[in-house]
């Protein structure tokens, strides 16, 4: 029965296409790497204290920054803006992060959101769905 639910749902979609929206997609996507992002944070035996914050704010600013990236995915068509959007949101995310965390850990924090921004950008141009818009929005 899955297997006859998968066929007709790829039935539908065009090749290559996703079903989620970009919002939605950046969501996804930006806390997957928001998360793993927090848990490389292991690597680092002087932040043993501190990890659940650690992981927390990092999967808390790129689901920020994936959905306000996907957001403006949605509104620009162009794969460069988008990633462009994505670095400069996560950016402004990390320094927010980096105001609590401290200067220290200045570089550490901004280079890997920046880095996911990009990621989550792209992932979002590429792949996202742009969400239909209802037939009496567009009329007006």
């Amino acid at each position: 029965m899955p297997s006859e639910w998968m066929t007709d749902v790829q039935e539908l979609l065009p090749e290559g296409a996703m079903s989620l929206t970009k919002p939605v997609l950046g969501l996804a996507v930006g806390g997957i790497l928001g998360l793993l992002d927090g848990l490389s944070g292991f690597f680092e035996p002087s932040l043993a204290p501190v990890m659940a914050s650690v992981i927390t704010f990092s999967l808390l600013k790129e689901l920020v920054a994936g959905i306000a990236t996907g957001y403006v995915s949605q509104r620009v068509h162009s794969m460069l803006l988008a990633v462009l959007a994505g670095i400069a949101i996560a950016a402004v995310l990390s320094l927010l992060v980096i105001l609590r965390a401290g200067m220290a850990l200045f570089w550490d924090i901004l280079l890997p959101g920046m880095l996911l921004g990009a990621i989550v950008g792209f992932a979002t141009q590429r792949f996202g769905r742009k969400a239909e818009v209802p037939a009496a929005a567009r009329q007006f």
